[in-house]
């Protein structure tokens, strides 16, 4: 069993809305920094959302203004709540964490260490 697991993923029409959890273990601290990328097949994984140990908050500009990143600490579970979803949206999202320090750009997959499964996203329009 990893160290994150994702859920809440689906099929829905465009300008609909979905909610998605990571449930991660005790060993992902608070401090840690975790994020969303999305992957669609022969493409490479891209970064959704990120937020930091601190509670900073990034988006890829894609997704400004319709999806927000947040974290529930005691629940030690990170959300996605994503809106006005478009069929662009659709593919395999991961959640992902990285210890800190974290010297690296906080878009870049590989600067991630821990990955959940993925679930999928699907947006029909």
């Amino acid at each position: 069993q990893g160290e994150l697991a994702e859920s809440g993923g689906g099929s829905v029409q465009a300008g609909g809305s979905l909610r998605l959890s990571c449930a991660a273990s005790s060993y992902i601290k608070s401090r840690y920094y975790m994020g969303w990328f999305r992957q669609v097949p022969g493409m490479s994984r891209e970064v959704v959302a990120v937020i930091e140990g601190d509670g900073s908050t990034n988006y890829a500009d894609s997704v400004k203004d319709r999806f927000t990143i947040s974290k529930d600490n005691a629940k030690n579970t990170l959300y996605l709540q994503m809106n006005s979803l478009k069929p662009e949206d659709t593919g395999m999202y991961y959640c992902a964490a990285e210890a800190p320090p974290f010297g690296g750009s906080w878009w870049d997959q590989y600067e991630y260490h821990y990955w959940g499964q993925g679930t999928q996203v699907t947006v029909s329009s």
